[in-house]
């Protein structure tokens, strides 16, 4: 795949992630990116057996060598109205956060 991250894209991810960046730091960033999307290409192309499983590594995890799973215990923290009075906008008991506009990526 010869898929790029093109500076009009970038510019719309720049826009969705609420980032200032100047313009040596974007363009920094996407040359950055676009080398990461090259090596995961290049490791895409790797023929692999079709039987090959999709998490297969080189470290075997059997049941005798992974930890035992803990149990999902709910533990009420003892006063939640001491946390949400931290956060600069609190409305009946929750959390007010701003609206994030949605923008249709196509």
């Amino acid at each position: 795949m010869s898929e790029e991250i093109n500076p009009e894209m970038f510019e719309l991810l720049i826009r969705l992630a609420a980032l200032e960046l100047q313009v040596e730091e974007a363009e920094y960033l996407r040359r950055q990116l676009n080398s990461q999307l090259k090596v995961i290409h290049e490791l895409a192309s790797i023929p692999l057996e079709d039987d090959t499983c999709i998490t297969s590594h080189g470290v075997p995890y059997t049941p005798e060598s992974s930890p035992q799973i803990r149990q999902d215990i709910n533990i009420a923290y003892p006063s939640p109205s001491d946390i949400i009075q931290q956060s600069p906008d609190q409305q009946d008991g929750y959390i007010v956060v701003p609206d994030i506009p949605h923008i249709d990526l196509n």
